[in-house]
């Protein structure tokens, strides 16, 4: 199951139930054409779900790459990725950023607060993931990352004084209906559907996201 979360545009979203992980990620790559790859899972040990890389502390639980050489291990092919999730059936789907696109990682209060007013602008939005950890991630064209501090410049702020990250190549995020742990599943805030194929510029969403911020603090 895919879930959204209740905001602004969940009226507008379809929940898809019945998919497994390795559909999802296999969907992904089919209908996006985003690379995909399986990352660390949950296990239950003594009772309590833990992450399978053996951390008692882990940070992303069940969220975050099982090997070093992540970056090389994504792949764009469907038969590959089934492959991949036959081995862990429950291993996390991680996107690797910078390739069909960029993130821009802002918190949820902020994140909320900005999607609100995207709606009310009528602004083209991409796919938005809301994780448990309590950040969201809204998808732009690749190249964000390289022009999103000297976007915030321009428009008056100081990019270390906002708790917004432009992800880049070399980052990943986490696609639903991955699990952190204990805390849920990721979720779409908006899902990728055939509307928002057609990514924005980081242009045209900075300085909603950098007022949302700007008030988060």
């Amino acid at each position: 199951m895919e879930e959204t979360i209740a905001g602004p545009q969940a009226a507008h979203i379809p929940k898809r139930r019945g998919d497994s992980i390795a559909e999802a990620a296999v969907r992904y790559v089919e209908e996006r054409h985003w690379d995909v790859f399986p990352g660390t899972w949950l296990e239950a040990r003594d009772g309590t779900l833990r992450c399978s890389c053996g951390e008692s502390a882990c940070p992303a639980p069940g969220a975050h790459p099982a090997r070093e050489d992540w970056a090389t291990q994504a792949t764009g092919s469907a038969t590959v990725a089934r492959g991949l999730w036959s081995e862990h059936p429950t291993a996390s789907i991680l996107l690797p950023v910078g390739r069909t696109f960029d993130a821009i990682d802002v918190p949820e209060t902020a994140g909320l607060l900005a999607l609100a007013r995207m709606e009310r602008m009528e602004l083209r939005l991409g796919p938005v993931t809301h994780a448990p950890d309590g950040r969201m991630q809204f998808f732009v064209l690749p190249g964000a990352a390289a022009k999103v501090p000297d976007l915030l410049r321009g428009l008056g702020w100081s990019p270390a004084t906002l708790d917004l990250v432009a992800l880049g190549e070399g980052t990943y995020v986490a696609a639903p209906p991955t699990r952190y742990g204990l805390r849920g599943p990721v979720q779409w805030a908006c899902r990728p559907t055939s509307e928002n194929r057609w990514l924005p510029d980081a242009e045209e969403l900075i300085s909603t996201l950098a007022y949302a911020c700007g008030r988060d603090r």
